[in-house]
């Protein structure tokens, strides 16, 4: 007994130990952090390599220790001012973007390179070096003064291309079915579960929008490159750009260069010479001390607040879009009395309906109050719509994916894969339908009947949020409507939104509306700090070490499928959603 008794108090205090060792190595490392500082020299290049996923809003504080330590992406917001303030930093000579596979959405991407120009513009210089350039970083190079390859790097222009895959086969195989309600005229919704191949229809949408989205980025290049959306198109059409000296030769690109020989060129554009060395500034360093200057200044307010993610019905969070943080920020920036007006940033497929409805509440009650302005991001689609309909005026990008006004469910199935491997399921009832739904019995009539009556109201309440929405009959949104997705610039041609522009211009669109010249600029919604986060869900950390290491083990193409399937096996409720999940290539 007392060895036992030893044995538990050496376990406690060990592990007492160790708690005390890691909360002195974390406060160790922060305070490290703010001892180290960043300081800017003059004649300094700002270096733009982008390393992590780039979200709308990662919610960073710098009041917060440990911020910094834990965090796997960095904020598009962020990334936009750090532009704009270098811009007006006489210590930035100019920007060097060192990229390669940058992970944005290709409207964020556009948003990036709109600050870049207007830096350029400034009469500073940009310039671009890669090893190699995909086609999401060659239009993102493309804004530059000048752009350089390796002279054994690589260069991909070709268009875009869209893949979705397609699940009906192996549900067959696998016994395990997506049981499918939808909307009569939603001709696309959940076709991947219905067949083994798109559908005429499906197909045809598809190509207009990728036809949308590249005649968008066309244009951009065209202007920046000084080459004809002609001659773009023919060097995509026989990739005239695969190698770095075609790419030369058809214009896409302006020399092939070593590093060292880039390095001479950035000396070249600041006066230096050779044997002068870079001031290089990363741009991680730089967003610290860009956030410490307010571009925007004034005792009036802007509320900017960010919906991203999947709808989810709950709280919500940095990747997922909850009514409990979105509607408490549209409360708050309501009740504010220095808050004149509202900027909802959407960037959201969609999801739960009775979420997108939640919040969409709470966007009407904030514009009986006060101007409420969306600004979409990459995607506004079928519940993003929903909760962007009830805003006063809506600004898209060309290159926004939205629309999608439809409604389905899904419910899975496993009555095959049970009766093959032995299991029957029994119930006992009350009353006669006490039983709602089993996995493991096939959907009866009645309980279809009654799902298709919650989808069929549901779509016509959808209908009815953006007939009043946008001031149109029910007829022309249901026109507009059957799932049917669009670009931000077609979006603009039938009615869907109202203008195309990027969040900036959704502030200063809201600033107009609420007519105020001077304002500064409040974010929501508050996330959690990195500490906290880690110390109430250590299981968060399990899960992304659980991703890594099944990407790892599959690879990246069946670890996508795996999402997929997961992603379809977990939704619940009537789901307001994009009927397919696009990539875009």
């Amino acid at each position: 007994m007392k060895f036992l008794r030893n044995l538990l108090a050496a376990i406690l205090g060990t592990l007492i130990a160790m708690g005390i060792l890691f909360f002195m190595f974390l406060i160790f490392i922060s305070l490290a952090n703010v001892e180290e500082g960043v300081v800017i020299k003059r004649n300094s290049v700002l270096e733009l390599e982008f390393e992590d996923p780039i979200n709308d809003y990662t919610g960073s504080n710098e009041a917060d220790p440990f911020a910094g330590l834990f965090e796997e992406s960095v904020g598009l917001d962020d990334i936009l001012h750090a532009i704009e303030v270098a811009k007006n930093d006489d210590k930035i000579e100019g920007i060097s973007i060192k990229s390669q596979f940058v992970m944005a959405g290709w409207s964020q991407v556009k948003a990036i390179r709109d600050a870049l120009r207007d830096f350029r513009e400034s009469g500073k210089f940009v310039y671009t070096y890669a090893d190699l350039l995909m086609q999401k970083d060659y239009f993102l190079a493309s804004v530059a003064d000048s752009v350089f390859l390796n002279p054994v790097g690589n260069l991909d222009f070709r268009g875009l291309s869209a893949e979705i895959l397609f699940f009906k086969e192996l549900q067959e195989k696998t016994g395990v079915k997506m049981e499918v309600v939808r909307h009569g005229k939603y001709k696309s919704a959940v076709e991947p579960f219905l067949q083994n191949e798109m559908s005429d229809e499906n197909r045809t949408q598809i190509k207009e929008l990728l036809e949308s989205l590249w005649g968008s980025m066309l244009e951009d290049m065209s202007a920046d490159r000084n080459l004809s959306i002609e001659d773009l198109n023919a060097i995509a059409d026989s990739l005239g750009g695969r190698t770095p000296e075609l790419a030369k030769r058809a214009g896409l690109i302006d020399e092939t260069l070593y590093w060292d020989q880039y390095e001479a060129k950035l000396k070249q554009a600041m006066g230096k010479s050779d044997d002068q060395g870079i001031n290089y500034v990363e741009l991680s360093d730089y967003l610290k001390e860009a956030r410490k200057k307010s571009i925007y200044k004034g005792s009036d307010r802007i509320a900017v607040i960010y919906a991203q993610g999947e709808i989810l019905y709950g709280e919500g969070g940095p990747n997922y879009i909850g009514q409990g943080l979105i509607n408490r920020a549209l409360i708050r920036a309501r009740e504010d009395d220095r808050v004149k007006a509202v900027v909802l940033r959407v960037n959201s497929p969609g999801g739960s309906a009775l979420t997108s409805d939640l919040i969409w509440r709470e966007v009407v009650l904030t514009k009986k109050e006060k101007p409420v302005v969306v600004s979409m991001g990459d995607v506004a689609a079928s519940g993003g719509y929903y909760i962007a309909a009830g805003a006063d005026k809506i600004l898209a990008e060309p290159t926004t994916i939205t629309g999608s006004i439809g409604v389905f469910g899904t419910i899975p199935n496993i009555s095959e894969l049970a009766g093959d491997i032995g299991i029957n399921a029994e119930q006992v009832e009350t009353n006669s339908n006490a039983t709602e739904y089993s996995l493991f019995e096939p959907m009866t009539p009645e309980f279809r009947s009654v799902i298709t009556e919650s989808i069929e109201a549901t779509y016509q309440t959808f209908l009815t949020r953006v007939s009043e929405g946008r001031n149109i009959s029910m007829e022309r949104a249901d026109s507009l409507a059957q799932g049917r997705v669009w670009s931000g610039a077609e979006a603009l041609r039938i009615g869907l939104v109202d203008e195309l522009g990027g969040l900036e211009d959704a502030i200063e669109e809201a600033a107009n509306l609420a007519e105020i010249s001077s304002y500064s600029i409040r974010r929501y919604p508050r996330y959690k700090s990195n500490f906290e986060m880690l110390m109430e869900d250590l299981s968060g950390t399990k899960t992304r070490v659980k991703e890594d290491v099944l990407k790892g083990e599959l690879g990246s193409e069946a670890y996508n499928l795996y999402k997929e399937v997961k992603r379809a096996t977990q939704q619940r409720g009537v789901q307001a959603r994009m009927p397919f999940s696009i990539t875009i290539k």
